[in-house]
């Protein structure tokens, strides 16, 4: 087995030490989350001074995290903000809107030019940084005109532990993170969202569609429309947990592995659909569903 090239090795060393560097002084790792005042009322507290502008997506760790600033702060020192761009799929979109109406959020969409950046399209293992980098200056510029001083977003503890080199660059321009000083892990944040009676706990994890291309893969708004349209046939068919990582005509598929057996019951039929999208061959990856499955080779 080869070794992966220099710059790989090296982005795969500085996000380890800016997940290091990212981590926030707290609990003991012995300690329970729970314990003390909770997860929930620790991030309440975080919040109050306000205002705030909460980094959107319509998962469960920002609308968690939107929610709770609005109990902390009112409504009406709460902005949330959504950066949409072909990395967001459509489905995802319409899915936020109706969770900030559901919970009556003050929700900004605001169009991203991430596809741009030269940088960005080019899909090196830092990747995550240059768009966190853009990003976060995108929030800023927002934040300056509604005259907010705090961005936060939902970055929880769990997530100090997986590859994220755009966690430096959220750091480097001041976003905070109330849910991971919390102490609040992804299990947390799910557990409080349901004892909330917030219906979105249970949702899916999610990520944007970048993070189905191989690295050095060039990022393009053909790509990301197939790959869109692929999970969009899955999802149709009521698997909850999907990828499809595209490798040139190659989508290799992931859902969860309970579901394996029944994708592969109906596997002409999504074959099909995949070969209308432009896709010339179909495979399904046994291992399953798992997060940050392009890193793997890093």
């Amino acid at each position: 087995m080869t070794s992966p090239p220099g710059y790989v090795r090296s982005a795969r060393r500085s996000a380890k030490r800016a997940n290091r560097e990212a981590r926030v002084p707290g609990k003991r790792k012995e300690e329970s989350p729970l314990e003390s005042r909770g997860v929930r009322e620790e991030v309440i507290e975080a919040l109050r001074g306000g205002p705030v502008l909460v980094a959107f997506s319509g998962g469960v760790d920002s609308s968690l995290l939107a929610a709770l600033a609005v109990r902390a702060l009112g409504k009406e020192r709460v902005r949330c903000v959504l950066l949409d761009s072909p990395l967001v799929p459509r489905r995802a979109v319409e899915e936020a809107k109706e969770t900030a109406a559901r919970l009556d959020l003050p929700l900004e969409i605001v169009a991203s030019p991430i596809l741009r950046d030269d940088a960005f399209r080019a899909n090196r293992p830092d990747r995550c940084y240059t768009c966190k980098k853009a990003s976060s200056r995108l929030l800023k510029e927002v934040a300056r005109r509604e005259g907010v001083t705090t961005i936060a977003d939902g970055t929880n503890l769990s997530d100090l532990d997986t590859y994220r080199p755009g966690l430096a660059a959220s750091d480097e321009e001041g976003v905070c993170h109330p849910l991971a000083r919390a102490g609040a892990t992804k299990d947390d944040i799910r557990r409080i969202a349901r004892e909330c009676g917030l219906p979105f706990w249970s949702k899916p994890s999610a990520a944007c569609l970048a993070t189905r291309l191989p690295y050095g893969s060039e990022i393009t708004e053909e790509a990301l429309a197939r790959i869109e349209a692929a999970e969009e046939v899955l999802q149709d068919r009521g698997f909850s947990q999907v990828r499809v990582r595209l490798h040139g005509d190659v989508a290799r598929i992931e859902v969860s592995p309970e579901e394996l057996e029944r994708l592969f019951r109906m596997r002409d039929e999504v074959v099909a659909a995949l070969h209308e999208i432009g896709f010339a061959y179909v495979a399904l990856d046994l291992a399953g569903y798992r997060s940050g499955s392009m890193d793997e080779v890093l």
